[in-house]
């Protein structure tokens, strides 16, 4: 399925469940988005934006719901790292269609990388905003820590993507287009930044090391 087809046949899905459910159902399809990756966020908050704009749905609403099933989907993932462990975790996901090992281990290096903020951060990373719960949930983050990260993440990214689709309207669509290459900027930055962090540890670990011998010529 191409990345085309699959927007249009996401897009018909949530077009579905907002006509059934309202409000409500846009949170969950964004629920559901955080246990599959595979679902665009990218297409369905700015079509739930575009939804309240026609005024079948009310914006508040749309954004309270969207982010609780963000909310409970992460829970969810969390729960299931933890009660499962690393190990027998791997073992399914490799069974299961769509979610890569790779992603997986992607999502584990973000958090052992960035800790508690990784989970803040990788909201706005491409298939980590969804796994990181995972990793959380193998290291047993402390749950308040976890949902109040993942609450304020979450609000942040379903407020831009949500409000974009509103003001745009019809064009809501040209959203994912813009939030690849966000994406990717978020990505150059972080790997910035980790070069940075690590230039720093290395400059100061030489440091470290030539005090001693300074000390001893003395």
């Amino acid at each position: 399925m191409t990345t085309q087809s699959l927007a249009t046949t996401v897009a018909d899905w949530a077009i579905g469940l907002m006509e059934t459910l309202g409000a409500p159902g846009a949170g969950v399809a964004i629920a559901l988005e955080n246990l599959f990756p595979p679902l665009p966020s990218e297409v369905i908050l700015p079509l739930a934006g575009f939804t309240a704009a026609q005024g079948s749905l009310v914006l508040w609403q749309v954004l309270v719901w969207t982010t609780a099933g963000s909310v409970v989907g992460a829970i969810l993932l969390y729960g299931l790292g933890a009660w499962l462990g690393r190990d027998r975790l791997r073992a399914i996901v490799d069974r299961m269609p769509l979610v890569q090992l790779e992603d997986v281990d992607k999502a584990e290096i973000w958090f052992n990388r960035y800790g508690y903020w990784a989970v803040l951060i990788g909201r706005v990373i491409p298939i980590v905003r969804s796994l990181i719960s995972i990793p959380a949930g193998v290291e047993r983050m402390p749950v308040w820590r976890f949902l109040a990260f993942t609450t304020l993440g979450s609000g942040v990214w379903n407020t831009l993507l949500v409000g974009a689709g509103y003001l745009l309207g019809d064009q809501w669509h040209i959203v994912e287009e813009y939030v690849g290459v966000f994406q990717k900027v978020v990505i150059v930055v972080v790997a910035l930044l980790v070069v940075w962090w690590l230039v720093r540890m290395i400059l100061r670990a030489r440091q470290d090391q030539d005090v001693p011998r300074h000390g001893r010529k003395r």
